[in-house]
């Protein structure tokens, strides 16, 4: 995730929110079962379900004797993830190792591969929904089916369980009032002159996947398609020749000095940054922009060489209990759960109602055009900006 920004990096109806499809030393071995799964007899590395441990009580159990979990590229103030790790910690007194917060998707791959074998490799991923698919391809991720499997629609996960969608929003654009006497509403809007030098993305389209959704909905508003993301990269380059847009990585510290005040990204980022910057000279507005709507959901993973398999299971059940994701809501994100929880009356009302407001209904592509997407700006996206 470039920074908590850059970082990233389905479809949402709001109000249901229903999130359809679219951010060196040897590793610990797995432990017997026991405590740990002794009722199955299966290491913690090969648990595909809770069940495989014996129960949720059994693999807590193995994820406490561990004592650890790593995670990488987790912003604190991208959707709520500093509550949603203390909260974790505080539950189960894991200590979470949280390293390079402002790294992107694509860093995180990366982890995976250069740290095979070691302790300090990540145990669990989020990730861009291309980069999760990229990701289970290469066989980089351990099968697992969390309690709540069946209430995750099936466009949202993989069949084998090596990834599954857990929180989401829609691309927007946030914008300083204080800075900007009248804020763009729309991909139209930014290349009026009045916006010379202000407008940024949330890092490189082809690391961050929060920048990578905002060219996707900027082909939807310029005549594109999710097969065609052409008309998206042209709009950068038309902005960029304009002067409008700058090579500035949009982040928390940016939008607070000043030097990004129109900044493209998720809705939920933009919605935390409005209250987390009130009543200090920021006047944060978010707009979902009407000619180009784009919504998508990052992805949870397990590293198939996870050095604490047991943690990393655990820590999948917290993020898809009710407690785990009321615990995104209230960071402005649309949780995949959160139909399910409407009807079963889990969800948290007061936070469902600050949800930023969307109209129009989104599209969202299949997997080969988004592997067609990736691959178009990796080829184009320099030259198109140069």
């Amino acid at each position: 995730m470039l920074s908590s920004s850059a970082r990233r990096g389905a479809a949402v109806l709001l109000g249901a929110a229903v999130l359809t499809t679219l951010s060196a030393c040897g590793a610990a071995p797995d432990q017997p079962a026991g405590a740990d799964g002794a009722q199955t007899g299966k290491k913690p590395g090969a648990a595909v379900s809770a069940a495989d441990f014996g129960s949720l009580e059994a693999l807590t159990a193995a994820a406490q004797k561990e004592g650890q979990l790593n995670v990488i590229a987790l912003p604190p103030d991208w959707a709520n993830y500093g509550e949603i790790i203390k909260a974790f910690e505080a539950k189960y007194k894991i200590k979470v190792n949280s390293e390079n917060p402002d790294a992107s998707s694509a860093d995180e791959i990366a982890a995976v591969k250069s740290r095979k074998g070691q302790t300090r490799a990540p145990d669990v991923l989020d990730l861009g929904i291309a980069f999760a698919r990229s990701g289970a391809s290469e066989n980089l991720f351990a099968p697992y089916k969390v309690t709540a499997w069946d209430k995750i629609p099936d466009t949202q996960k993989d069949p084998e369980g090596r990834w599954y969608n857990d929180y989401g929003g829609y691309v927007s654009i946030g914008c300083d009032a204080a800075r900007i006497p009248t804020c763009p509403q729309t991909f139209a809007d930014l290349l009026k002159p009045e916006y010379k030098g202000k407008v940024a993305l949330n890092g490189n389209p082809t690391k961050s996947g929060s920048a990578f959704g905002g060219v996707y909905a900027a082909a939807l508003a310029n005549q594109g398609s999710f097969a065609d993301i052409q008309p998206g990269i042209d709009f950068f380059g038309r902005l960029k020749k304009s002067g409008n847009f700058i090579p500035v990585e949009s982040t928390p510290a940016t939008v607070e000095k000043g030097e990004t005040p129109i900044s493209i990204d998720w809705d939920y980022l933009n919605a935390g940054y409005a209250e987390q910057f009130k009543g200090k000279g920021v006047d944060w507005k978010v707009a979902v922009p009407t000619d180009g709507v784009f919504a998508q959901f990052y992805s949870q993973a397990i590293n198939k060489e996870a050095p604490n398999p047991a943690a990393a299971r655990l820590w999948m059940e917290f993020l898809y209990s009710a407690e785990g994701q009321n615990l995104w809501l209230k960071g402005h994100a649309r949780p995949v759960l959160l139909p399910a929880m409407t009807q079963d009356g889990t969800a948290d009302k007061d936070a469902v109602t600050q949800l930023p407001q969307v109209q129009g209904t989104p599209a969202f592509p299949a997997s080969a055009e988004l592997d067609r997407a990736k691959a178009a700006l990796a080829e184009k996206w320099d030259k198109a900006l140069s």
